[in-house]
């Protein structure tokens, strides 16, 4: 049965707040603020600002929770503030002692806070985590004997995958490049000209003409190679020109005219001039660091291979997973290719948990002979078939060890799945370099805490049943639960 009811929109005074008795301790933002080591990242925000003279800063609590719900909500920086204005949970993570209306901070505040908190920093805080979730696996070397070599004290699983988190660009090519390379000189130009003593035509070109010859071969659905080649010929004359005209410019009405903005992105532009012209001269597609967006210029092409997506743009991640934690073990923005980062992989496991561990799943790539030689010298087991040739009778004690390997080495494609399609790892729209491997830490940071929040939840249940846990780890899961 339905009852229809008042359509009229209540009145601010009718609407009720049960927040009279306090917030609600199961509240997702309370346990997120029982686990993350604050006392840490306040040393290390502070590093940043001087003790002495200055404007106070804006708190780390503040700072670091609003760059996490950002991530962990998706959200934009515009949107971050107005989700801290809206939610008392989330004014409680950020730590404030009362419910305020008015923003905390200007949004493009967002842009600095990313710039503070390093990607190191935040691989820190990862291991902060891990550590109280994990206490009986915090081994150092120096707490205790070194583990003989061989393997005898070898523990746990490593595994190892490398994905890629596309930047927010546009899908580069030639001529599009070449042709934003022409406006932008223009535009520079047009600032420049006012200066200067100079009269007439400011570009020794028609305009129109040069952005209808572009248009004429862009639109076309599938260019043929001919014209393609001709359209970018002329717009590599136009830029050549333009800059031509713009040293000239800088001369008479002095280079201090333009900001640091437009210097960084002329310089930008001599780059792609020069390496287009070698590519168009020599008739080759390629080139060493090749620029693709003027925007980013720190973006480079990562062949992929993959059904769909043969090439990605944007920083390529090395991801490790122990126990269901995720770790940056490198992070890009140029192509490298990531099975020779495996011994350094298991050496910083060594330094994280005071021994190697015990099996290393990886894939096809990782599995040269130089790797295996490693790990057979560390008494490590490398996932994957043996080299050399298969046994006639089809039948290898090994199989079923590789076949169960491959299973649990899908733990990290899923990892690599739920940051793109829950987190935006699929779209990093922070477009300087440093603030963009900010943004992915930040994002494998809230698939951490997430995970945390799970096993806390496991843990606390499980802790009902034994008493073999430490103190540590049942005041932890009865706090988060």
């Amino acid at each position: 049965m339905y009852r229809k009811r008042d359509k009229a929109q209540l009145s601010m005074d009718e609407f009720y707040i049960p927040f009279g008795d306090g917030l609600d301790a199961n509240n997702r933002w309370v346990k997120i603020a029982r686990i993350i080591p604050w006392d840490f990242i306040e040393e290390e925000y502070a590093k940043n600002f001087s003790e002495e003279s200055g404007r106070p800063s804006i708190p780390s609590r503040i700072a670091f929770g609003a760059s996490f719900i950002k991530e962990q909500e998706n959200l934009t920086d515009e949107g971050t503030v107005a989700y801290l204005c809206e939610n008392p949970y989330a004014q409680y993570l950020v730590g404030l002692k009362a419910f305020r209306k008015e923003p905390l901070f200007d949004a493009s505040m967002m842009v600095h806070f990313r710039k503070r908190f390093t990607p190191e920093l935040l691989q820190r805080v990862n291991e902060l985590m891990y550590e109280r979730a994990h206490p009986s696996d915090e081994s150092k070397p120096e707490d205790k004997d070194e583990p003989p070599e061989g393997g005898g004290g070898n523990k746990g699983v490593l595994i190892l995958d490398a994905t890629v988190a596309p930047a927010d660009i546009k899908y580069p090519t030639d001529l599009g490049l070449v042709n934003d390379c022409r406006e932008n000189t223009e535009k520079l130009i047009e600032k420049l000209w006012e200066f200067s003593s100079k009269t007439g035509h400011k570009t020794a070109y028609n305009r129109r003409k040069a952005r209808r010859n572009y248009l004429k071969v862009a639109k076309q659905r599938k260019a043929k190679l001919k014209a393609t080649r001709r359209a970018i010929g002329e717009q590599l004359d136009y830029v050549g020109k333009n800059l031509e005209t713009l040293s000239r410019l800088k001369v008479e009405a002095g280079e201090n005219r333009l900001s640091a903005a437009d210097k960084e992105r002329l310089e930008t532009i001599g780059k792609v001039y020069e390496q287009q012209r070698f590519m168009h001269d020599t008739g080759t597609h390629s080139c060493p660091d090749r620029i693709v967006s003027l925007r980013q210029p720190h973006i480079r092409c990562v062949v992929r291979g993959k059904a769909g997506r043969p090439y990605e743009f944007g920083q390529k991640l090395h991801l490790s997973v122990v126990n269901g934690f995720t770790f940056i073990e490198d992070q890009s923005y140029d192509n490298y290719n990531e099975g020779v980062r495996l011994q350094a992989s298991a050496e910083r496991y060594k330094d994280r948990f005071g021994h190697y561990p015990e099996a290393i799943l990886a894939d096809t790539i990782y599995r040269n002979r130089e790797n295996r030689a490693f790990c057979k010298e560390h008494g490590i087991r490398l996932s994957g078939p043996k080299l050399g040739r298969p046994k006639k009778d089809g039948t290898d004690e090994n199989d079923a060890q590789a076949y169960q390997d491959s299973c649990d080495r899908n733990m990290v494609e899923g990892r690599n799945g739920i940051g793109k399609r829950r987190y935006g790892l699929d779209l990093i729209m922070a477009y300087l370099a440093e603030t963009g491997k900010t943004e992915a830490a930040f994002i494998i940071l809230a698939m951490n805490v997430a995970h945390l929040l799970r096993f806390l939840l496991a843990l606390f249940w499980r802790v009902l049943k034994s008493v073999n846990w430490t103190g540590e780890s049942v005041g932890i899961a009865q706090a988060a639960v």
